[in-house]
């Protein structure tokens, strides 16, 4: 096992409006959920920054490459964080490519989409990767949100069927099939339905009024959005409403 602590690598797409969280667009304008994915990001960041990496990545991709992306250089600017590009080709051959450069010394990779999930339980899944060879941490829709890997990569990102509701499955049968040891993150749920938000949103009201709120940003653009109202999460600065234009 390797002295290093890993690295963790935060796996995004530039909030573009009309191009960002797509299957919100109805009940919320493409500028709207441009914005709620960009507050996405941020809290991601912020998490991940919290636990202490080895070493803290943006993987981005962007139109014309992450690297020339204004948004992506700035925002691994203000966090002092690495920034390399996606590249082409399916989500599983992006994630591969991210994750082989830095793997030797184990790499946690995780998406954005997962803005409530507390702090402990991201440090769970990468403490869990110092470990173990492979780490896979479960989402509710029958994917991950995160997958670490130490050492060569396993055979687990081709073939497989992305958003489908087996990901997940077919994932675990690759690894058992290839004999590779593994183990399951804790499981969380992510945003990309109307209805996560709704969930969303009432996780965050339950949540008791002296505990720290694992997405400020995320909780700010819910209150312009109506999402959350409750003084719970009044801001010392009025919020401006999100045009729409």
């Amino acid at each position: 096992m390797s002295a290093r602590r890993p690295t963790l690598i935060v796996f995004c797409r530039e909030p573009i409006p009309n191009h960002a969280k797509t299957r919100l667009i109805g009940k919320i304008s493409a500028n709207a959920a441009a914005a709620l994915a960009d507050a996405f990001i941020h809290d991601a960041l912020a998490k991940a920054i919290a636990i202490k990496p080895g070493r803290l990545v943006i993987a981005g991709s962007a139109p014309e490459a992450a690297l020339r992306s204004k948004y992506f250089t700035n925002l691994a600017k203000r966090f002092g964080v690495e920034l390399i590009d996606q590249g082409g080709g399916s989500l599983g051959m992006r994630m591969a490519r991210a994750l082989e450069r830095y793997a030797p010394d184990g790499a946690l990779l995780i998406g954005a989409d997962m803005p409530s999930l507390p702090a402990r339980l991201l440090k769970r899944s990468f403490d869990l990767l110092r470990a173990n060879r492979v780490v896979i941490a479960p989402s509710m829709d029958g994917g991950y949100y995160a997958v670490g890997v130490r050492g060569a990569i396993p055979p687990i990102f081709a073939g497989i069927r992305w958003g489908s509701g087996g990901v997940l499955a077919e994932t675990i049968a690759r690894l058992e099939n290839a004999r590779v040891d593994f183990a399951l993150g804790p499981a969380w749920y992510d945003i990309d339905r109307w209805s996560d938000v709704m969930l969303l949103g009432a996780h965050l009201r339950l949540m008791p009024r002296s505990s720290r709120l694992p997405c400020p940003q995320t909780v700010s653009v819910l209150k312009r959005l109506g999402v959350l109202r409750d003084d719970r999460y009044s801001t010392s600065t009025r919020a401006k409403r999100i045009s729409d234009r």
